[in-house]
């Protein structure tokens, strides 16, 4: 985190299987003209292509501060994150992908706009996404989730590409959690949050590591682990199964006494008793992620754990 000699700007980048797309986004970066300076961190996800080997030889021939910090597997996009940010010692750090579709230039905007309007949280957001449309539908469905799950303001877009104040970033670090959701922990620290439009490239080569498997465990992250929302819900819809379970016996004391409805009931027996037990397994399912969730953390899972940590001479 800063101090006197600490650069302005912090460049965070979460790396898995990136070595074909690194050595270029890492020149941008370098070349970029930033007030008071800034350093590059990466952190290596557990990667199985040659990342953390051509991190070393970044390291070894950059022109600005930089850092490198090998997980000792794969931990996740927002725990990467977070260890970076533990490492990094701009006055704001931006977070941006490693497969060069966040330009450096518009992070350097998003820095300039973080810091001449005095918040705490930029949020770079898109007329145009260049991802493929199921990558796009996961992102609409995440942001509409988070509408009900977080306290965030209405129509605010929350994108991985975002800077922060070093301020709010070590408070969000204190979290050491085994699921953390980095949007719900600074929504949790500041108001002081802001968007602002910026480009989306294309992405240099390869494929998106992200899948529809990743996209689901971070909805959950966002409910659980920030939200008693999914409770809420399992009770309503119990109460709304109570209540027309009370209505369907009233019915057929109603037909009993008066001697009317269907000879044969089975059809709608069963109908109904695959909904209440489906509605039954759903309020379990939510019940055993939360005590599941719970029985992790207070095991103490760590958040990530960390092989090598490594520097160049320019800090």
């Amino acid at each position: 985190m800063p101090d006197q000699n600490s650069p302005a700007l912090s460049f965070v980048i979460p790396l898995y299987n990136s070595a074909e797309t690194l050595p270029p986004l890492v020149e941008l970066i370098e070349s970029l003209h930033v007030e008071g300076g800034h350093e590059l961190v990466l952190v290596n996800d557990g990667s199985s292509d040659r990342t953390a080997e051509v991190c070393r030889n970044l390291v070894s021939v950059a022109r600005i501060p930089i850092t490198f910090i090998d997980h000792s597997r794969n931990y996740g996009e927002h725990n990467a994150v977070l260890t970076g940010w533990r490492h990094a010692r701009g006055a704001y750090v931006v977070n941006i992908d490693d497969d060069g579709q966040n330009p450096p230039d518009e992070a350097v905007r998003l820095f300039r706009h973080a810091r001449e309007h005095d918040l705490d949280v930029v949020y770079g957001c898109y007329d145009v996404k260049q991802h493929s449309a199921w990558r796009n539908a996961g992102s609409w469905m995440t942001n509409r989730v988070t509408d009900f799950a977080l306290d965030k303001p209405a129509g605010l877009y929350l994108s991985s590409f975002r800077c922060v104040s070093a301020f709010v970033a070590r408070q969000v670090v204190a979290n050491s959690g085994p699921f953390p959701y980095i949007d719900g922990l600074l929504l949790q620290v500041t108001q002081r949050v802001g968007s602002l439009l910026v480009r989306h490239d294309e992405r240099q080569s390869g494929a998106s590591g992200y899948t529809i498997r990743r996209l689901g465990r971070l909805w959950l992250s966002t409910f659980i682990n920030f939200s008693v929302f999914p409770l809420r819900i399992a009770t309503v819809l119990g109460i709304i199964m109570a209540f027309v379970g009370f209505v369907a016996l009233g019915v057929v004391i109603y037909s009993w006494f008066h001697d009317r409805g269907p000879q044969f009931g089975w059809g709608t027996l069963m109908a109904a008793l695959l909904t209440f037990s489906g509605v039954q397994l759903i309020i379990l399912g939510l019940c055993g992620e939360y005590i599941g969730r719970m029985f992790i953390t207070i095991n103490q899972r760590p958040q990530a754990v960390i092989r090598e940590v490594v520097r160049n001479s320019n800090r």
